[in-house]
Parts: C-alpha cells; sequence; structure tokens
C-alpha cells in the first residue's frame, strides 16, 4: 500500500521504478505474482464480482468504528489473495453473506489507509500509474535481471508476476530458460496501423498480404487429443468455441500452437509459432507459413506474398468484397513477437474504427426509456494509464445491445451524476469514425466525428485500448461551421 502511495505521488518514471522495486525486493517470491498484480489495480484472479454495494456493505459489517485501530494480525498480501480466490470461488445460495463476510474479515484486519487501498483494488478505482511498463522495470531493478528477459519470460509466460518470481529466485538464468508450453496462452503479437496498402508495403518490403477478417481472435494449442483456444486477452474460450476443436483435433500434427480468428464456429488461421516439439518464434514469417500450410491449408487466410502495390490492393479489394474489414501486411522475415505491436505487420482497414472504454452511459428516452444509451467514450493515456473522455454515441445500438449494456454497465457502476451512470472502465467498445477533430469539448482535445458502435470487444482488455494519441491521428481540421458549439 506504501508502494503504491509513493508510485502514485510522483508522475517521475524513474521515481515510481524506484519505489516499487524497494518494495518488490522485500516480497517473499511466492507472493510477488500477488503483489504484481495489486500493483496494476487488479487482483490476481481478475474481477471477481467484487463491487461498490458488497464492499460498502463489508465495511458496515465491520464491528469498529475507527479503521485505525484494526483488530487481529496485520493483513498480509497471502491474506488478501486468499481471501479474493475464495470469494470467487463462492457462489450458489447464501453466497452473498458468505462473501460479506470474507470481506468484512478483511476490513477488520485493515488500517484506515489499507481499507481505502483495498477497496479501490476491488472495485477497479486504484490510479497509481503503475502501468506494466513500469513494473517490469521495477521487477528488473529489485532483482538484478535482464530487462529483456524478463519481457520476454512475461510474454511467453502470459504473466508478468510469474516472471517476477523466477527472477527473484532463479534470475537471469532462469528467465532465460522460459519456453513456450503447450497448453498455456501467450501473449499475441500485434500490428500497428497503416492509412493504405501501398504505405503499408513501404514500411515492410516484400509482404504477406492476407485478408483482415471481421472476427475473434484467438490462439490455439494442440496436445494429443487435447484442445485448448484462448483469446487475444489470454482467457480460456475452449467450452465457447466447439467447432474450432472438431477442426483442430482432425489436424494432421501431434502437438502445435496456431494463431488465427473464428467466425462463427469456423477457425481460420494465419500463424503458427509450435510444431510437434519446434518452436517457431524465431523463425521468419515465410518458414512458419510453410509450416502453417502443411498444418493447416485448408483453413488458412488468403493470403499473396508480394511487393507490387498493385497486386497488394487486388488482395485487399477481395477481402472487402468477401465481407470482411481490410487487409493485413506482413513482412516476409519478420520474426514472431510475442506481446509487441511489431512494426513488421501493419493493418489497413478502410473505415476508421477505434477501441476505446466504456466511461459510463446516460439514460435514455422515447423508445429507449429504461435503458442506457448515450455511451460516454475514452481513450487510454499512454504516459498515465488513465481514460481520457473523446466522445459519446448512441449510434448503432441494437435493442438487445442496449439491454445487454444497461445490465453490464449496472454491474459496474461506480456512481451517478444526473442522467449518467459511470462505470468501472472495464468494457473496450469497437466504434467507427469518419475522423476526429480538435475540441475543447472533452479532455482529451479530441471529439469523434459521426461515431457509432459497431460491437463490444470482450477479446480485448482496457489495457489494449487505443490511444489518445491514435484518435488524435485521425484529427481533420473543419470549416468553423462544423466545428462544435
Amino acid at each position: 500500500m506504501k508502494a503504491s502511495q509513493a508510485t502514485a505521488a510522483t508522475s517521475a518514471r524513474n521515481e515510481k521504478v524506484a519505489a516499487l522495486a524497494g518494495f518488490l525486493a522485500g516480497v517473499d517470491p511466492s507472493e510477488v505474482p500477488t503483489a504484481v498484480a495489486l500493483l496494476t489495480g487488479v487482483p490476481r484472479q481478475g474481477r471477481v464480482g467484487i463491487g461498490w454495494a458488497l464492499v460498502e456493505t463489508s465495511i458496515a459489517n465491520v464491528d469498529r468504528n475507527d479503521h485505525a485501530a484494526p483488530a487481529g494480525p496485520p493483513l498480509t498480501l497471502a491474506d488478501i489473495d486468499t481471501a479474493v480466490d475464495t470469494v470467487s470461488r463462492t457462489g450458489g445460495s447464501g453466497s452473498d453473506a458468505a462473501k460479506r463476510d470474507i470481506m468484512a474479515g478483511l476490513f477488520q484486519r485493515a488500517t484506515a489507509e489499507e481499507a481505502d487501498f483495498l477497496s479501490d483494488i476491488l472495485v477497479g478505482g486504484l490510479r497509481q500509474g503503475a502501468l506494466a511498463g513500469v513494473l517490469a522495470s521495477a521487477i528488473s531493478k529489485a532483482f538484478g535481471v535482464k530487462l529483456s528477459l524478463l519481457r520476454r519470460a512475461a510474454m511467453l509466460l502470459g504473466d508478468l508476476g510469474e516472471a517476477g518470481t523466477i527472477a527473484s529466485v532463479a534470475g537471469d538464468a532462469g528467465l532465460a530458460g522460459v519456453g513456450l508450453t503447450v497448453g498455456r496462452a501467450v501473449e499475441p503479437m500485434l500490428a500497428a496501423t497503416s492509412p493504405d496498402v501501398p504505405t503499408a508495403l513501404i514500411e515492410t518490403g516484400t509482404a504477406a498480404v492476407e485478408w483482415k477478417l471481421d472476427g475473434i481472435r484467438i490462439q490455439v494449442h494442440k496436445l494429443g487429443g487435447e484442445v485448448w483456444v484462448f483469446s487475444r486477452n489470454l482467457n480460456d474460450i475452449t467450452l465457447r468455441v466447439t467447432g474450432v476443436i472438431d477442426v483442430v483435433r482432425s489436424l494432421p500434427v501431434s502437438s502445435a500452437i496456431l494463431d488465427g480468428e473464428v467466425l462463427g464456429s469456423s477457425p481460420h488461421f494465419f500463424d503458427i509459432i509450435h510444431r510437434d516439439g519446434q518452436d517457431l518464434l524465431n523463425q521468419p514469417l515465410h518458414e512458419r507459413m510453410a509450416h502453417l500450410e502443411a498444418v493447416a491449408g485448408a483453413h488458412r487466410i488468403p493470403s499473396v506474398i508480394t511487393d507490387d502495390p498493385e497486386q497488394a490492393l487486388a488482395q485487399l479489394a477481395a477481402a472487402l468484397a468477401a465481407g470482411h474489414e481490410g487487409a493485413m501486411v506482413k513482412g516476409i522475415d519478420t520474426r514472431y513477437e510475442a506481446g509487441r505491436r511489431g512494426k513488421g505487420w501493419r493493418k489497413v482497414k478502410p473505415v476508421h474504427t477505434l477501441d476505446l472504454v466504456v466511461l459510463g452511459a446516460e439514460w435514455g428516452h422515447g423508445r429507449r426509456k429504461g435503458w442506457l444509451s448515450n455511451l460516454h467514450l475514452g481513450a487510454r493515456n499512454n504516459k498515465t494509464g488513465e481514460y481520457v473522455m473523446v466522445g459519446k454515441t448512441f449510434k448503432g445500438l441494437t435493442d438487445h445491445l442496449l439491454e445487454w449494456q444497461t445490465e453490464q454497465l449496472l454491474m459496474r457502476e461506480t456512481h451517478r451524476e444526473g442522467i449518467t451512470v459511470f462505470a468501472r472502465p472495464e468494457l473496450v467498445v469497437e466504434i467507427a469514425v469518419d475522423s476526429t477533430h480538435a475540441s475543447t469539448r472533452y479532455p482529451g482535445g479530441v471529439a469523434l466525428r459521426f461515431a457509432r458502435v459497431r460491437r463490444y470487444r470482450d477479446d480485448k482488455s482496457p489495457t489494449e485500448a487505443d490511444t489518445v494519441e491514435t484518435v488524435r491521428s485521425l484529427m481533420v481540421t473543419l470549416p468553423a461551421h462544423e466545428l462544435p458549439e
């Protein structure tokens, strides 16, 4: 808690790193994952349905008036982790009362400052600037390990906290020994954006130009007859995509890790990073494509290798004609950079879309009365991790989405102001825009032009939302008569 306060008290990155490193150096190795998770503002178990109502009633059940005089032994990281874990597994009849008792037990032992910290952690209100990059630097400093090795291990494990434990126990050698594990999700490689296909080709050189499907990103692992399917944010979605399982089980390979998209129930693959005991991360794309063709050729996303802008544009046109959203342009010599937005991968989408975080919504009127309708949309400040409002929209929402988002936002409600219900910044929504323009109306200094909802992105976490800088990159200068009042 003191480390969190010290981090929040300074905007200087080096000071944040020093404060966090000093704390982490004294943490038991087994508790490093819990510490790292809490310092990022989310319990190790993720969001487990603990909201303001449960926190407030739990505090109300504490049999004392002054949190400065806690009862029982001091709280430890293990105590918090065990309590949250128990709450996450508590369900059924009487579960609400049981959860209140568990949380009350924590708050009974907390000082006033600890109670505030716990409340913020549990309801998603912690804002201290301890981003993953800052924490990675702090772990590196705390345990004297190379930052590059730590980042690589965290990407392959999909867990910075676990990489921190390895760093604390086994140092550089332990981190260097981390490899791919079939059945364990790896952070996916991401793409940067290019305005058009010819520009993307200039940036990549000879490239594989493939259709960009409007599906859900998946990472599929196969080991013998076992198949696991993970979402973009590393959630296990195997039971939700049974059609994918049937396809992958039929592939001529004993073990594999495949990268792709799912449309409906059908998988479409564009990469492979493991095949029959051989890790392919460091092989160039053109070699991985050969492996992919041998393993899943019938299920590959259409792709051509070219350095000709006309041929690449024809591939984009074919993708759009088939109802997809654009093209991916990938340099044929690029390695698979897990967890990074590699410069060798470029995405081109003729329709501008932004992935933004829902900060709240206004109650509708008329036909939408009783539903939360007009969305308050936020982009991520890449330096602070805060979400900055950049616009509103109520367009593109079907009755089904209105009903769903009302339920979801009320579950995440933090407070109300007039007709607006504010919520924890957890939901990511894909917004189509014509452009953006400078505006003093919103804190981000920019506003969306003709924004409309395309879909909610349950495969993305808020930390993957587009940044304010990305929103500004779509900025145009409007004539005076089109500027907002």
